[in-house]
């Protein structure tokens, strides 16, 4: 299977992260967003989108990470242990990917990506908005040991690329989130290929940027 990515995107690292929980291979095909690779014919031939991540398998074309990554959990998976086939554990799992994806990351790349990419001014109205995502979070693994039940999901995967990215990269204070420290540390402990996917790709997106540090 090809995939196209970049190192430095949260999303495309929560992809990879599931990929090496199910054992599963990716050919790695970088796209420099930056020098507009995604922009090349060949590419928007693939994904008229020409967005990243995007998922070749034989003649099945799939972009958004947590759409890949559940197709990789249902196609590939050796049993549901990732993406639970019971409809309610199920539902809260997407609950889940879909917080991530509309919430936590979209409200981070607000607060963040004009400050690292532009040069703007931090927004305090938007760390706020973070902060309240942040809560969210926060309250859902206040009773639980990972976030969408007592067992690691591609939930767990999504939300982690994309906190160590408002970690590592971003330098955002967790510490007033006591269940998210809790997760967190486990997952970095835990979670196969956290290190060489997740934390160089948010150190390359720290070092390619201007880094933040309140």
């Amino acid at each position: 299977m090809d995939f196209y990515h970049l190192p430095l995107s949260a999303p495309c690292q929560s992809v990879r992260l599931v990929a090496k929980a199910l054992g599963i291979h990716l050919n790695l095909k970088e796209l420099d967003l930056l020098k507009g690779e995604h922009l090349k014919p060949e590419f928007v031939k693939i994904n008229p989108q020409h967005t990243i991540p995007t998922l070749v398998d034989n003649d099945f074309v799939l972009w958004e990470s947590r759409a890949i990554s559940t197709y990789l959990c249902e196609k590939y998976g050796k049993n549901d242990g990732l993406y639970p086939k019971d409809p309610k554990k199920r539902a809260l799992v997407n609950q889940r990917l879909y917080f991530d994806m509309g919430t936590l990351f979209h409200r981070f790349s607000k607060a963040y990506f004009p400050v690292m990419v532009q040069g703007n001014e931090l927004n305090p109205d938007d760390v706020v908005k973070l902060d309240e995502a942040l809560e969210f979070l926060e309250v859902f693994l206040d009773k639980t040991a990972f976030a969408a039940g007592d067992k690691l999901t591609v939930a767990d995967l999504s939300l982690l690329a994309t906190i160590t990215t408002i970690d590592v990269t971003a330098g955002h204070d967790l510490s007033k989130y006591p269940n998210i420290e809790r997760w967190y540390a486990h997952l970095k402990e835990s979670v196969v290929g956290y290190h060489e996917i997740c934390v160089e790709g948010a150190n390359i997106f720290r070092q390619a940027f201007k880094p933040i540090r309140k």
